[in-house]
C-alpha cells in the first residue's frame, strides 16, 4: 500500500485537498468550491481521493486556510499552519531562490517576501475586491465572456485602455464608460488586467521590496493577461509553478511530513471520516452579558467540539467530560 501525505487548504471560496509522496511529488489534487459548507466539502474531497486512489495509507496531515481549525477538528491534523507559512514553504520547494511570492485568489490576495529562504515580511488583503479574482469574474460576466478566455483576449490587445482600479465599484463604472466611448473588448479586458495589478501593487504590495525571482500563484495565476501585466509593471519575469492553484495545501502536506518524522506517528483519524455524520449547531449562552454565540460540532451523535465562548465555560466543560471518558 502506497504511503502519502495529505494537505488541506480550507478557504471561503475553495477547499483544496491534495496528496504528496515522500519526495513531495503531487500525486492527486481536488479543487472544490466551499459553498459555505466546509465540512461537507471536506468529506467530499476525501471521498473523491478514495474513489480515485483506491487503497492508500495517509502518513500525515497538514491543514491551512481560514477554515484550518475546523478542518483540524474533523481530520485530526498533525500540523495546523497559516497560509503565509504554507505558501512560502511550497514556493521554496519549486523555486529555492524565490524572493517574492504574489498570491491572488478569489476573495483575497497576499504578498510574501523571502530572503535567503526565510519569510521576512508579508501582507494580506481581505477587504478590497478590486485586487482579487472575484473582480475579474464579475467583469467577465458583464462583458459576456468566459473567465477562462479573459487572459487570452487581453494578450490580443494592441492598445492599452486605462481603467480606474482603486475600487471595484469605480472600476466597473469606468469600464462601462469606456464601452460607451466605443473601445473594443480586447483593449478593455487588457485595461482591467492592468487595473487589478495596479490595485495589488498599490495596496498589498505597498512599501514592499518586490524583487526577482517572483512567483505568481493562486487561482488568478491561470490568467495570462494578469501575468503579462505584472511582468510589465515590475519589469521582471514572473514564474508560475505547475500546481499554482493548490500551493497552500502542498505546503501544509510538506510541513505535516516533517512533523510526523519528528514525532513518529500521525494523529489522522482515518479516511473513514468521509462516511461519518457531522452536524453543526449554534446556541446563545445567557450566562453573562456577553451573550456569546457558541458553535457545537457533533460527530456521529458525539460532541466533537465547542467554540465561540469568550470565558471558556462550554469549551472547558467539554474538555473535562472528554478527560473523564479517557
Amino acid at each position: 500500500m502506497e504511503n502519502y501525505y495529505l494537505g488541506v487548504d480550507v478557504g471561503s471560496v475553495s477547499t483544496n485537498v491534495i496528496l504528496i509522496d515522500e519526495d513531495n511529488n503531487l500525486i492527486s489534487k481536488r479543487y472544490l468550491r466551499t459553498q459555505g459548507k466546509p465540512i461537507d466539502i471536506l468529506k467530499e474531497g476525501i471521498k473523491n481521493l478514495k474513489d480515485e486512489m483506491g487503497e492508500f495509507n495517509v502518513c500525515g496531515v497538514g491543514v491551512t486556510g481560514s477554515g484550518r481549525y475546523l478542518a483540524n477538528l474533523i481530520l485530526g491534523a498533525d500540523i495546523v499552519k497559516n497560509e503565509i507559512t504554507c505558501h512560502g514553504v511550497a514556493s521554496l520547494s519549486y523555486l529555492p531562490n524565490v524572493r517574492t511570492v504574489i498570491e491572488i485568489g478569489g476573495q483575497d490576495s497576499k504578498i510574501i517576501i523571502l530572503r535567503d529562504g526565510i519569510i521576512v515580511d508579508f501582507a494580506m488583503n481581505t477587504v478590497c475586491a478590486a485586487g482579487t479574482g472575484s473582480f475579474l469574474d464579475r467583469q467577465a460576466f458583464r462583458l459576456g465572456i468566459d473567465i477562462s478566455q479573459f487572459g487570452k483576449l487581453a494578450l490580443k490587445s494592441t492598445n492599452s485602455i486605462r481603467i480606474a482600479g482603486r475600487c471595484a465599484v469605480f472600476a466597473e463604472s469606468d469600464m462601462i464608460h469606456k464601452q460607451q466611448l466605443g473601445h473594443n473588448q480586447k483593449d478593455i479586458i487588457r485595461g482591467l488586467c492592468e487595473a487589478l495589478v495596479r490595485n495589488y501593487l498599490n495596496n498589498v504590495g505597498k512599501g514592499k521590496e518586490i524583487v526577482g525571482p517572483v512567483m505568481f500563484q493562486g487561482g488568478v495565476a491561470a490568467n495570462e493577461g494578469i501575468k503579462v501585466a505584472f511582468e510589465e509593471a515590475l519589469n521582471t519575469e514572473i514564474f508560475i509553478p505547475p500546481n499554482f492553484d493548490v500551493m497552500g495545501a502542498i505546503g501544509a502536506a510538506m510541513l505535516a511530513k516533517e512533523e510526523v518524522k519528528k514525532k513518529g506517528e500521525t494523529t489522522f483519524k482515518g479516511l473513514g471520516i468521509a462516511d461519518m455524520d457531522y452536524k453543526v449547531k449554534g446556541f446563545e449562552c445567557d450566562g453573562c452579558s456577553n451573550l456569546c454565540e457558541v458553535i457545537e460540532i457533533n460527530e456521529d451523535n458525539r460532541i466533537l467540539a465547542r467554540y465561540g465562548d469568550r470565558c471558556g465555560k462550554w469549551t472547558n466543560s467539554l474538555k473535562k467530560s472528554n478527560a473523564k471518558l479517557a
